[in-house]
């Protein structure tokens, strides 16, 4: 069996300690990594295929969290005593891996590329969502995977005592009055590039607050914002200590060759540009919503006749209308945001610091515990609320200590929501 090679060092402020290990599990795996907290292990994998399917025009990225029910010594409560689909705290998971780590991948590369994360230990007392996150950008690190990383996370709780406290178990947690998960980078000055945040109270917060907790104001999000940085760095430190081991113990990590998949070709912009903004400005100036993309969309097929022509006329770009049309989208992106630092005005006309208009109105159905309909500008939200006896409170299968749960947030978004045919 293959030595393990691995690094660890305290996370400060606490006495626990953040380990990454990687050759002994999954050897085949182009990067393989397990890290733990405490005994909160997980195994996470990234793998990468060597080529581009075909039709991709986005960048296939997925991130799968297995939660196993032996990693907290239990046996799922199902019929057939296995795990079944993904729990909701799985697929948050997923979404919370995704969002700092995709775009640290090149512009152009459109590999298939999956990230695996296998719960190996829960010990009850330490999440593993953010660890997770950390182990994710050291199995990419080590991979050959093109990644620019590597991407530190941490998350940190608001004490009732006024501290910031850095990977929090799930006591510290609940006993806080609010939490960030923050991830970054490091730059070349030292510094670090936040490219991830995530807030959220807790249940007992205003508890808390009533008996004299200090309230979280954005000062206080400032400060954990900057003190959350300390440890990102040690996240990173320890995963290039381990990069740096891999190299000096197997010798130079091949990077995967690939070949990059533009949109559209410069000249293909540079003709865009040229043609388009003149249309685009006035369309992009319109407020409603509704007219603006109907102009936006008139501006573009002006544009793509223009350049492609037709059948009988064929254009400088003959036969290249997809590229043309995701050039314009690219241009009227940069149009907006060129308005919004220039001009200091938004999108629908409004100042940086304008809210929207904002209305509410209760009691929409009669037969329903309780409705609302909430609105701001053109967005809308419905919310129903259904009262019912404790014995309906959700029995919790997991790995973690939640073992029931009396409030259920359900969240749909029909296609009509934004105008647009798609399979509900």
């Amino acid at each position: 069996m293959a030595e393990a090679i691995s690094v660890s060092g305290p996370i400060s402020g606490s006495d626990k300690t953040l380990r990454f290990e990687t050759g002994k599990l999954a050897p085949q795996s182009q990067g393989a990594v397990v890290a733990s907290i405490g005994k909160t292990t997980v195994l996470v994998t990234a793998n990468a295929a060597k080529g581009v399917r075909d039709g991709i025009d986005f960048f296939p990225l997925t991130v799968d969290v297995e939660e196993r029910a032996y990693a907290a010594g239990k046996i799922p409560g199902s019929f057939f005593r296995r795990e079944g689909r993904p729990s909701q705290q799985a697929i948050l998971t997923c979404r919370l891996i995704d969002r700092p780590l995709r775009p640290a991948f090149p512009d152009g590369y459109r590999n298939e590329t999956q990230i695996v994360v296998t719960v190996l230990g829960a010990d009850q007392v330490n999440p593993h969502d953010v660890l997770a996150i950390n182990a994710s950008s050291a199995a990419l690190m080590i991979s050959g995977i093109p990644f620019d990383g590597p991407i530190g996370a941490v998350r940190v709780a608001y004490s009732q005592e006024g501290t910031w406290v850095a990977h929090p178990t799930f006591e510290e947690g609940d006993a806080g009055t609010f939490e960030l998960v923050v991830a970054g980078r490091e730059l070349d000055n030292g510094d670090v590039a936040i490219m991830m945040v995530e807030a959220g109270g807790t249940e007992k917060s205003f508890e808390f607050y009533a008996n004299g907790a200090p309230k979280v104001s954005e000062a206080v999000i400032a400060a954990g914002l900057e003190a959350s940085k300390q440890w990102i760095k040690e996240s990173i430190k320890l995963q290039r200590q381990l990069t740096a081991s891999v190299i000096a113990a197997r010798g130079k990590i091949e990077p995967l060759t690939y070949t990059p998949v533009l949109d559209y070709s410069p000249e293909v912009y540079a003709a865009v540009e040229r043609v388009a903004t003149a249309k685009l400005q006035p369309a992009i100036r319109i407020s409603l919503k509704k007219d603006r993309n109907a102009a936006t969309d008139e501006a573009t097929a002006a544009t793509v006749l223009e350049l492609a022509g037709t059948a009988d006329a064929p254009g400088q770009f003959a036969g290249q209308e997809k590229q043309i049309k995701e050039a314009v989208r690219s241009l009227t992106k940069q149009l907006v945001r060129q308005r919004v630092i220039s001009e200091n005005v938004r999108i629908d006309g409004r100042g940086p610091r304008d809210l929207r208009p904002i209305s509410a109105e209760v009691g929409l159905l009669n037969t329903a515990h309780g409705t609302g309909l909430f609105q701001r500008g053109e967005t809308q939200v419905m919310n129903v609320v259904t009262l019912a006896m404790p014995r309906m409170n959700q029995m919790i299968d997991s790995i973690t200590p939640t073992t029931e749960k009396r409030y259920m947030h359900d969240y749909n978004m029909p296609p009509w929501a934004n105008g647009t045919c798609r399979r509900p």
